[in-house]
C-alpha cells in the first residue's frame, strides 16, 4: 500500500519557499495537533466511565493526574480559558468540592491499579488557594495517589502575590516544581497583556524563589505579543538568565475565541500581535539564544539549565499518556475516551456534592490514537523514530510516510537518516503543523480502505 502524497495540498505538503521558517505553512491554528473522535451520547457516559474506571488490567501505559483551579483575579488579553474571577468565598466552596472529587477518584479501582509518572496543578490560577489550602492538596496527593519514586508534581501559578507562606505550603505538601506564567518581564508589554506586575518586581521575586533552590522554578514566555518586538524578546531571555530559573518554555502566541486581545485590537486600542513569519524570525532569536547559552533542549518548546528539570508533564500529557482529570474544567483521557468536565463552576459543585459525574462531554478516540500520539511525542521531541511508531494498517508506519517525509526533506522542513526524521529550525517551528498533517494523511487512508457499507 503507497500513499499517492500529491492529492493533499500545500496545508499538508508546505509551501514552495526559500524560506521554511517564515512560510512553510500559513499560520499555527492551534496549540497542539489532535485526531479525530465521536462523540459519546449522554445516555451512553455514565455505563462507559464506570467500565473504564473499574478496569484493573494495567496496559503498562504511563499515566498522569491533572486537577485544574478555575480562577483568575485578572483576565489577561490574550486568555480565551478564563472561568470564574477569584474570590475567597468562592475560592473555599470549590476547594472544598475539589477534595471531595480527588477523594474518590483516588479510590476508583483504575486509579490503584499503575503508576503516576507527573501530575500538574493547572488554570485558572491555582497559586489563588491558600497556603493552608495548597499543603493540603499536596498531601492528599501523595495519601491517596499510587505515584512514581520519581513524580513530577507541579504547581502553576502567577508570582503575583506569591507569598512566602504559599512558598512553604507548596514544600510542606510535597510539590517539586513551580511553573511561573511570567510571559513577558517588559512592563509595556505586560501591562498591555494585563499581567499584574511590573518588571522589577517579577524579576526579584523570581530570583529570590530561584535562590531558595529547594524546587526547581520554571518560566513560561510568549513570544508574539502586543508591543513585543525582537528586542523585548531577546531581554526577556536574558531576564530569565539573570534570575537563576531552572528552566524555560517559550509558547508561541496563538489567540482565538474570545480572546479580549481581538475586540481590543479591532477597536484599535492595542496594535496587533506579531504576524507568523514574525513570530518564526522570534522562534529562531530564542533557539538560538539557548543554544549559545548551552541550555539543554527537552522539546522544541521547553529548555533546561540543568537536570532538574525535565518537563515530564508536558511530554507525557501532549502526547501519549492517559491523563486523570480532576476539578472544574478539567480534560483527560482513560481507556480510549476522551473527556472533559463541567466547565460551570455551579454545576460541577452541585454534581460533586450529590455523587453524580462530572463528566460533561466524552469522545471515543480514533482507533489510530497510540499511533497519533507516538507521532506526537516524537514532532513534540524534535525526532520522530521508526522504531516508536505503531504500524499502520499492518504496514511500516514510517516507510508508508516517506514520500510525505521526502517532501518535507526537500523544503527544509525535516532532515532524514536511515530510520529517523529530524526536525530542522523551521520543522520545529511548524512541529505541531507537521504532526497534525501525518494525521490528517494516516485518517485519510484509512477512511479510504474502510468498505463501504450498502443501504441495500
Amino acid at each position: 500500500m503507497t500513499v499517492d502524497i500529491y492529492k493533499f495540498d500545500e496545508s499538508i505538503l508546505g509551501s514552495d519557499s526559500p524560506d521554511p521558517l517564515r512560510f512553510a505553512f500559513v499560520k499555527k491554528h492551534s496549540a497542539h495537533a489532535g485526531g479525530s473522535s465521536m462523540p459519546v451520547p449522554p445516555p451512553q457516559q455514565g455505563d462507559i466511565l464506570s467500565r473504564i474506571t473499574s478496569e484493573t488490567t494495567t496496559k503498562n501505559n504511563k499515566r498522569c493526574l491533572y486537577i485544574h483551579v478555575p480562577f483568575c483575579r485578572v483576565r489577561c488579553t490574550f486568555c480565551n480559558f478564563f472561568q470564574n474571577a477569584a474570590s475567597r468565598k468562592l475560592v473555599d466552596e470549590y476547594f472544598d468540592a475539589l477534595m471531595k472529587e480527588l477523594k474518590e477518584k483516588a479510590a476508583m479501582p483504575w486509579t490503584q491499579s499503575g503508576i503516576f509518572h507527573a501530575v500538574y496543578i493547572g488554570g485558572g490560577t491555582p497559586t489563588d488557594l491558600a497556603p493552608e489550602q495548597v499543603r493540603i492538596l499536596g498531601q492528599a496527593i501523595h495519601d491517596y495517589f499510587p505515584l512514581a519514586a520519581d513524580c513530577e508534581i507541579t504547581l502553576e501559578g502567577r508570582i503575583n502575590r506569591f507569598s512566602d507562606e504559599l512558598y512553604q505550603g507548596a514544600l510542606d505538601g510535597g510539590f517539586n516544581r513551580f511553573s511561573f506564567g511570567v510571559q513577558s518581564f517588559n512592563t509595556k508589554v505586560r501591562r498591555s497583556a494585563k499581567r499584574l506586575d511590573d518588571r522589577e518586581d517579577v524579576l526579584n521575586r523570581v530570583s529570590e524563589l530561584a535562590k531558595e533552590d529547594k524546587i526547581p522554578v520554571i518560566i513560561d514566555l510568549l513570544y508574539g505579543l502586543p508591543y513585543q518586538t525582537k528586542y523585548v524578546l531577546e531581554q526577556d531571555l536574558k531576564d530569565f538568565m539573570s534570575t537563576g530559573a531552572h528552566g524555560l518554555d517559550l509558547y508561541q502566541l496563538v489567540v482565538g475565541g474570545t480572546a479580549p486581545m481581538l475586540n481590543l485590537v479591532e477597536k484599535g486600542k492595542m496594535p496587533p500581535p506579531a504576524t507568523t513569519p514574525e513570530k518564526a524570525g522570534m522562534y529562531e532569536l530564542g533557539a538560538k539564544f539557548m543554544a549559545e547559552h548551552h541550555m539543554k533542549q527537552l522539546s522544541v518548546n521547553h529548555w533546561a539549565i540543568d537536570n532538574r528539570e525535565r518537563s515530564l508533564y508536558n511530554s507525557l500529557a501532549k502526547t501519549y499518556a492517559e491523563v486523570l482529570p480532576v476539578g472544574c474544567g478539567a480534560g483527560g483521557n482513560i481507556g480510549g475516551y476522551g473527556m472533559m468536565q463541567h466547565r460551570t463552576l455551579d454545576t460541577y459543585v452541585k454534581a460533586v456534592n450529590e455523587g453524580q459525574s462530572t463528566i460533561a462531554m466524552m469522545m471515543k478516540q480514533s482507533p489510530l490514537e497510540p499511533l497519533f500520539a507516538a507521532l506526537k511525542s516524537g514532532f513534540d521531541r524534535g525526532i520522530v523514530q521508526a522504531s516508536k511508531l505503531p504500524a499502520f494498517m499492518g504496514e511500516d508506519t514510517f516507510s508508508f510516510l516517506m514520500p510525505l517525509f521526502k517532501v518535507w526533506h526537500d523544503k527544509g522542513l525535516v532532515e532524514l537518516q536511515e530510520r529517523s526524521l529530524v526536525l530542522t529550525l523551521a520543522g520545529s517551528f511548524w512541529a505541531v503543523s507537521l504532526a497534525q498533517a501525518c494525521i490528517q494523511v494516516l485518517t485519510s487512508e484509512m477512511n479510504k480502505n474502510v468498505p463501504k457499507v450498502s443501504n441495500n
